[in-house]
Parts: structure tokens; sequence; C-alpha cells
């Protein structure tokens, strides 16, 4: 019964870094936009939380994975 308690809370866990990446690939698509309509501003916040989006979908899949994150230095 433990195994599957952990195999579902690692499928809740892959589920968020989908999620995240989802974000960071639509963030990415409109910071592209934004440079080509050459609105800089706009186009380096969504770049920001396109990365941030990234990180937290790096995280998410390293929790499911068992990973220690401290210990690889991210």
């Amino acid at each position: 019964m433990t195994d599957t308690v952990g195999r579902e809370s690692h499928h809740v866990d892959l589920n968020e870094a989908a999620r995240q990446l989802e974000q960071a690939a639509h963030d990415v698509r409109v910071a592209f936009d934004c440079i080509a309509l050459d609105e800089l501003d706009r186009a380096h916040t969504h770049a920001i939380t396109a990365r941030a989006a990234v990180d937290a979908a790096e995280y998410a899949i390293r929790v499911a994975l068992g990973s220690d994150w401290s210990s690889t230095g991210g």
C-alpha cells in the first residue's frame, strides 16, 4: 500500500511539471512575439516567467524522482 501512495504522489508532481512546462512554452511564444513587435520590456518579462516555470517543472521532476534538490547545487 505504501508503494501505491508513493506512485500517486509522483503522479501529482508530474502533472505539476507538465503544467509548468505548458506555461513556459506559452511565455516563450509571447516573448518571441514581443521581440518581433519591438516590445522588449514585455519580452523580458515573459522570458523571466518562462524560466521560472521551467525551474518549477524541473524541481517537480526531481521530487518525483526522489532526488535531493540541494545535493545537486540546484
